[in-house]
C-alpha cells in the first residue's frame, strides 16, 4: 500500500518552489534545469565579502538550511569565521557542499542575507567601541525598505554589539521597534516621543507633562530642539520634574533625560561658532580651534590630512551646526550649574560610525546615542559573492578567483 500522502508537507513544499522561483535570478534556475537535464554534481560554494566585516551570517546560513531539500544528498556548512568575528575583506565566510541542482537556486536568497548584516555589525561594534560609556539605541527602521532589511540589520547590530560588550562598552539597550527588540534582549521597543508630540502639546513643558501623565511607569526623555530652545525648555522641565514630580512620591524611581536632535541647518540655543569652539577647546584643556581638532584626530592623522579634507569634517562634528560636541557639553555645564546633574543626555542627528568616533575620541557628556546609522552608508560595500570552486571534489574555479579559495577543503 502507498505511504498516504502529507497534504501539508507537499503543499509547504509547492509554497518554497513558489516563493523561491519568483525570486531567485533566472539564470540559476536555467541552470538547475540543465543539471537535472545532463546530470547532477556534488559542488563546494564559498562565500565572501570585498571589505572587512564583522560574521554575522546566521540568518544566511538559515535559509540555506530551510531551503535545501531533505531528499538531495547532505547539506555540509562549513563556517571559516564564528559568528562575531572579524573577517577580513575578500575571505571566504563560509562554504557550503551538497547537490549543484538543488543548490544553484538559492544563491540569490543566500548572499543577499550575508552582507547587511554583517557590514551592520561592523559598524555598530567600531561605534559602540569608539563611545564604550555610552549606551546606543537602534533607531534604523524608518530607514528600512522593509522587515528583511530591517530584521537583517538589527540582527547584524545585536552581533557587533555583543562582541563590543566583551570588551567592557555598554553597547546597544535596545531597538525602537518591536519587531527586532528581541535582538537586544528586550521583549519591546524604547522610545518616548517624536516631534510631533510636541508640536501637538504646544510646548516642551506640556509634551514631558503629557507623556508623564499617559505613560507613569516610564523614564522620562524630553526632546528639547523643537522651539530652538535646548537649555531653556530643559531648565524648565527639571524644574517641573525635580521640584514637583519626585517630591510626590511615585515617581522617584525613574531617570529624566533630555534628547538633542537640533536641526543641522541651525546652532542650538544660544551658540555660534565662535562659541562652540571656546566650548571645545576648554572642554579638552587645549588654547584655540586648531589644537581641539588635532587633539580629536590625533597627531599622525591632523599632519597627514594635508587638503583639510577630514579636518573640515572633524570641525563640523565639534563646532558645527546641528547636534555637536559643542552643543552637548553646553547641555551638560548648563544642566550641573542648575543642581540638575542626574539628568542624562541622549543625542540623536546623523550619529555615523565617523561622528561617534569623534565624539567619543572628545570625550562628549553624552549618555545614550539614538541612531540608525549603522546601516551601511555604501549599499555596494554589503554586495556578497558566491562561487562553486569545486565539482566532485576536484578545485576548479574562474581564473582570478583561486587564491581566494585556494586550500579550502569540501
Amino acid at each position: 500500500m502507498n505511504k498516504p500522502l502529507d497534504l501539508k508537507l507537499e503543499t509547504d513544499r509547492r509554497e518554497r518552489a513558489d516563493y523561491l522561483l519568483s525570486r531567485t535570478d533566472k539564470y540559476f534556475t536555467k541552470s538547475r534545469q540543465i543539471a537535472e537535464k545532463f546530470g547532477d554534481k556534488i559542488v563546494t560554494y564559498g562565500v565572501f565579502l570585498r571589505r572587512g566585516t564583522i560574521c554575522a551570517v546566521n540568518p544566511a546560513l538559515e535559509i540555506l538550511r530551510e531551503y535545501y531539500p531533505q531528499d538531495a544528498v547532505p547539506l555540509k556548512i562549513t563556517r571559516l569565521y564564528e559568528e562575531g568575528a572579524f573577517v577580513p575583506d575578500q575571505k571566504p565566510i563560509f562554504t557550503y557542499t551538497g547537490s549543484f541542482a538543488a543548490l544553484v537556486e538559492l544563491e540569490t536568497l543566500i548572499l543577499r542575507r550575508v552582507g547587511t548584516a554583517c557590514v551592520s555589525a561592523y559598524n555598530a561594534y567600531k561605534m559602540a567601541t569608539d563611545m564604550p560609556k555610552v549606551g546606543f539605541i537602534d533607531m534604523h527602521a524608518r530607514h528600512a525598505c522593509g522587515d528583511d532589511l530591517s530584521v537583517l540589520a538589527a540582527y547584524g547590530a545585536a552581533v557587533g554589539s555583543r562582541i563590543a560588550k566583551l570588551s567592557g562598552a555598554v553597547g546597544f539597550l535596545g531597538s525602537s521597534q518591536d519587531l527586532t527588540a528581541h535582538f537586544y534582549g528586550q521583549d519591546a521597543g524604547l522610545g518616548t516621543m517624536p516631534h510631533a508630540i510636541v508640536g501637538y502639546a504646544g510646548s516642551t513643558l506640556r509634551a514631558a507633562q503629557m507623556y508623564a501623565e499617559t505613560h507613569p511607569q516610564d523614564n522620562l526623555t524630553v526632546l528639547v530642539d523643537y522651539y530652538a530652545r535646548e537649555y531653556s525648555d530643559a531648565l524648565e522641565v527639571c524644574r517641573w520634574w525635580y521640584n514637583d514630580v519626585l517630591p510626590a512620591g511615585p515617581a522617584s524611581a525613574r531617570a529624566l533625560a533630555f534628547r538633542i536632535d537640533t536641526h543641522g541647518e541651525r546652532y542650538a540655543e544660544g551658540l555660534d561658532y565662535e562659541q562652540s569652539v571656546e566650548l571645545v577647546a576648554d572642554w579638552l584643556h587645549v588654547l584655540n580651534e586648531y589644537e581641539a581638532v588635532r587633539a580629536v584626530m590625533g597627531e599622525e592623522a591632523y599632519d597627514s590630512d594635508t587638503l583639510n579634507i577630514v579636518k573640515d569634517r572633524v570641525r563640523k562634528v565639534l563646532f558645527g551646526t546641528g547636534v555637536s560636541v559643542a552643543s552637548v557639553i553646553k547641555m551638560r555645564e548648563t544642566l550641573d550649574a542648575a543642581g540638575f546633574n542626574s539628568a542624562r543626555i541622549v543625542g540623536s542627528s546623523g550619529f555615523t560610525p565617523f561622528k561617534c568616533k569623534m565624539f567619543g575620541h572628545a570625550r562628549a557628556p553624552v549618555d545614550v546615542i539614538g541612531t540608525g546609522s549603522f546601516i551601511p552608508e555604501a549599499f555596494g560595500d554589503t554586495f556578497a559573492t558566491a562561487d562553486v570552486f569545486m565539482y566532485e571534489g576536484k578545485f576548479l574555479i574562474k581564473v582570478g578567483r583561486e587564491k581566494l579559495f585556494q586550500g579550502l577543503k569540501p
